[in-house]
């Protein structure tokens, strides 16, 4: 893995980030949890239960940052509204079946909510990117505090402020000049705009955050597009085809990932966020503001099972040309751009303190370049289910297909990096060996199920020298169980797979004797580690919530189902108060790294899919693993 270069000698480096984090670790305004989010398929906030949004990329989500106070309460810039309350309640929840938020404020003398949004797409697929905050009283007189400081460029290109008529503008040489408007008095501060107003019961105010040639919204038009927000995604909620005991969780992890799907291009980022540490003040700091194929593969399969075809549909289509343009080896590459390119390279904020002093801060991602041999495994086996249950794929896109079976044929015996994108010297992971596997059988089961022209006899083959290959080299006749490298003697919790894919029967003697050894090494109460072996990083990580909900999943395959759902229901629990997952758990199950995660939320829906067949009495589903 290529890594940065600085000028700064490796001494003086850490003893800045010491002192950065010694400065910051004391003034973090927020935790990851307090946060609701909201977007508009093009990017998302984060709006935490004080009123203020404090991360929020504009106008996409892989554009420069213009709030990021999460990252630097005093260089990220934010957007504050609310009331000033006493001893105030503080409730934030979704109005139903959406993602529109609201976070109420209630005290003894008065109470008032803020409702925000960011408009959805009309019927002519117009959509640009708004924040629209409606604050109301709803008893007694409520005086409303807004502060207004974007940011931009991550913070590091110089800002403007002036107000015109009803609105407040900021304007930075080469970006977009942004607009705030609304029914207050704004002022003009260093680097910010301000604003007082005073509401009695009943009474409310709208303000939109927009850019600055966009035409001002009359109040009539402004409330249609907030009703045909809330009635876009109450439609997109009732078409899920899920009616289980988990509904709510369910529902609210469909909403997480459609929202973190790009409508322009079917593409989807691995999470809203770049630099949330997966461990306290650590340097595990990553950008997840890119599609990869892995974790998009898995979100769009999710969706599918309850009944979101027309995702599906567009992220194969994005897939599909990427299968179509692939170089003549076959090879893709570990993550793309929303649009398709590759994402920028690893760079480091270095005026930003980082959450509670966790740096560097990253933006772009160096995992591009790994070689990672699964990713083919997680894109065969959605283009397998996409065209089972959707549309049959295009002779183009089988061409392109066929490329890449064919270098997984050729390249499988290859070390990698692995699912976890280690940062030290490649291995032979069984993940990797797994998803080859898959890949070569997915290809085989569509064309023969779409009577599609392929070498069967080289892919069958190779087939079976890989599951011939796992079985002989990552077992472990002392330890008892599988390996997660050939060589070596750990476990490594995306075994859990195994099963899933139906590589190996869920009641398979060897496959329990590994489950069992999983619980005991790696599981902790419910939390579920990666691993515990080096990975090339200094410091440790938490437990990884995606693997969680794989325990679950293989628990209820087992036939401990008691157990099963005794473990979803603590994992459940361990979400924020919106039923929002980041990435990791800390030791205390607080959520840590990336918000919201889309790796999490696919979990949870596969998780709770199969367990609710389980406990409702039917052993098998209408889907394949």
């Amino acid at each position: 893995m290529a890594q940065n270069k600085k000028t700064a000698t490796p001494r003086k480096q850490a003893s800045l980030r010491k002192a950065k984090a010694a400065t910051a670790s004391s003034r973090i305004p927020r935790s990851i949890a307090d946060h609701g989010v909201i977007g508009n398929l093009s990017t998302a906030a984060l709006v935490a239960t004080d009123g203020a949004i404090d991360f929020l990329c504009w106008p996409c989500f892989d554009s420069p940052a213009i709030f990021a106070a999460l990252l630097d309460p005093d260089k990220g810039g934010a957007y504050m509204l609310a009331p000033q309350l006493d001893d105030a309640r503080v409730i934030q929840m979704y109005l139903p079946d959406t993602n529109v938020l609201m976070t109420r404020w209630i005290a003894r003398e008065a109470s008032a909510e803020v409702i925000d949004m960011m408009p959805m797409p009309l019927a002519d697929g117009a959509c640009p990117t708004r924040v629209v905050r409606q604050v109301r009283a709803t008893r007694g007189q409520v005086r409303i505090q807004l502060r207004c400081a974007p940011r931009f460029d991550y913070g590091r290109a110089p800002l403007k402020v002036r107000i015109e008529e009803g609105c407040a503008v900021f304007s930075s040489h080469g970006h977009p000049t942004l607009r705030l408007s609304g029914p207050a008095a704004f002022h003009a501060g260093r680097n910010e705009a301000t604003a007082e107003l005073v509401l009695q019961q009943g009474e409310y105010a709208d303000f939109v955050f927009e850019e600055h040639d966009m035409p001002m919204l009359s109040q009539h038009d402004l409330h249609e597009l907030e009703r045909y927000t809330i009635r876009y995604w109450q439609e997109w909620t009732a078409r899920s085809s899920y009616k289980g005991h988990w509904r709510e969780a369910v529902t609210r992890s469909a909403l997480v990932l459609k929202l973190l799907t790009s409508r322009q291009h079917g593409s989807m980022v691995a999470a809203a966020t770049f630099g949330l540490p997966e461990a306290e003040g650590g340097e595990r700091n990553w950008d997840y503001r890119a599609t990869w194929i892995r974790d998009a593969s898995f979100a769009m399969y999710a969706l599918m099972r309850l009944g979101y075809q027309e995702e599906a549909s567009a992220f194969y289509g994005w897939l599909g040309r990427l299968a179509v343009h692939s170089d003549r080896s076959g090879t893709l590459k570990v993550m793309y751009a929303l649009d398709g390119g590759i994402p920028p390279r690893e760079t480091i904020l270095d005026h930003f303190s980082g959450y509670g002093g966790a740096v560097p801060v990253r933006i772009g991602n160096d995992a591009v370049d790994q070689i990672q041999l699964d990713i083919y495994g997680e894109l065969l086996d959605s283009i397998y289910l996409s065209n089972k249950y959707g549309d049959a794929i295009s002779h183009e896109q089988w061409a392109g297909v066929r490329r890449v079976v064919d270098h997984v044929c050729r390249d499988w015996k290859k070390p990698d990096a692995g699912i976890w994108e280690i940062r030290s010297k490649p291995r032979h992971h069984l993940h990797s060996r797994l998803m080859c596997w898959v890949a070569v059988d997915r290809a085989i089961r569509l064309a023969s199920k779409r009577s599609l022209a392929a070498p069967f006899d080289k892919w069958i083959r190779a087939r079976n020298a890989i599951h011939d290959d796992i079985w002989k080299n990552f077992w472990n006749d002392k330890g008892g169980h599988f390996v997660q490298s050939k060589g070596r003697t750990e476990l490594d919790a995306s075994l859990l797979l195994m099963p899933l894919v139906r590589f190996v029967s869920a009641t398979d003697p060897r496959w329990l004797a590994t489950l069992d050894a999983i619980g005991r090494t790696l599981s902790d109460d419910g939390l579920v580690y990666r691993y515990r072996n080096e990975d090339g990083l200094r410091g440790e990580e938490g437990a990884f919530a995606a693997c969680s909900f794989w325990y679950v999943e293989c628990l209820a395959r087992a036939g401990r189902v008691d157990e099963a759902r005794l473990v979803f229901e603590k994992v459940l629990h361990y979400a924020n108060h919106l039923h929002l997952y980041a990435e990791e758990f800390d030791v205390h199950a607080r959520l840590s790294g990336n918000f919201p995660q889309a790796f999490t939320h696919l979990a949870l829906i596969s998780a709770a899919h199969y367990l609710d067949r389980r406990v409702s009495g039917a052993s098998r589903g209408e889907w394949p693993a």
